[in-house]
């Protein structure tokens, strides 16, 4: 197989994952709308490019942390639609047996060592993981999501400066979608890049830091519907019009003639089926029983 054949494919494989993760968030918003899931999501629709670039480069038994806008980065790294929408539904068959919901998802099997509702709350897990694969010289590379709002916690300098004392294998990514919950960043904070600096963690030179400027097409969480006291509508169509990372991914696909409309119909058609065929299993599945509430469960 040809170099420009392997990266047609990796260019497919990204776009569908990416169509995963916009279609699985549109799939979240109408169970909640339809009062079928109880509790609140913050959706990642328009940010998806970050976790596939990001985990893209990555292998499979490299770490990630994860925040409470952790959807993405979770699909991203490999976890299982079906046990995704049973963790989001409550049920036993849930990545955390339905007791972690929305903003605890976690699946130590692909490496996503937990999402994390503490703003910053996963960066000393993070820094600790990777000082682990540093001691055990496991070559393991970590990755710790975290949005703009965390620039404003000091534990992230913290692990930070000793991430740096030590080169420890770990890449920092702000996901800076502008907005601290409700808050513009300006009043609140003064893909082959990856592969690079994943390259230069694994090799012992120490963590990175990648400022990706990104937005969120929806609104703080799930409830958040009118937006217009704190952003206008004309800022949101500007970036979904402009911006979208899928219509980004569709026209470089169809200019580069990776591949042509048909074919990514076709993925659009099969990740639909594979999202309603997840929700049916979720919605399907049974709750905890009642005498295991107390089990894994730590306060």
């Amino acid at each position: 197989m040809s170099d420009s054949a392997i990266d047609n494919n990796l260019f497919l494989r990204m776009y569908r994952r990416m169509v995963m993760i916009r279609l699985f968030e549109e799939q979240v918003n109408d169970l909640y709308t339809r009062a079928l899931m109880p509790g609140l999501a913050h959706l990642y629709i328009g940010e998806e490019a970050i976790a596939v670039g990001v985990c893209e480069a990555l292998r499979s038994d490299d770490y990630i942390t994860s925040t409470h806008r952790g959807h993405g980065h979770c699909l991203a790294k490999g976890a299982a639609i079906d046990r995704m929408f049973a963790e989001l539904l409550g049920k036993e068959a849930g990545y955390c047996k339905g007791k972690g919901g929305s903003m605890h998802i976690a699946d130590p099997d692909t490496g996503n060592l937990g999402a994390n509702a503490i703003v910053a709350g996963s960066a000393g897990i993070a820094t600790g993981a990777a000082f682990s694969s540093k001691r055990l010289g496991n070559g393991r590379v970590t990755v710790c999501f975290f949005g703009e709002g965390a620039l404003g916690q000091g534990v992230v300098y913290e692990v930070m400066n000793m991430a740096a004392l030590w080169k420890l294998p770990v890449i920092y990514v702000c996901e800076n979608n502008m907005y601290n919950e409700y808050t513009h960043v300006s009043e609140a904070a003064a893909g082959d890049i990856l592969e690079r600096l994943v390259d230069r963690a694994r090799n012992g030179d120490g963590p990175a830091f990648l400022m990706a400027k990104t937005y969120r097409f929806m609104g703080h969480h799930v409830g958040d519907i009118s937006r217009e006291y704190y952003r206008s509508k004309q800022e949101e169509q500007s970036w979904k019009s402009e911006r979208d990372p899928i219509k980004v991914a569709t026209d470089a696909i169809l200019t580069q003639k990776i591949a042509d409309q048909a074919a990514l119909d076709q993925i659009q058609t099969e990740v639909r089926a594979e999202i309603d065929k997840a929700v049916q299993f979720a919605m399907a599945a049974p709750y905890p029983n009642v005498d295991k509430v107390e089990q894994d469960v730590y306060a």
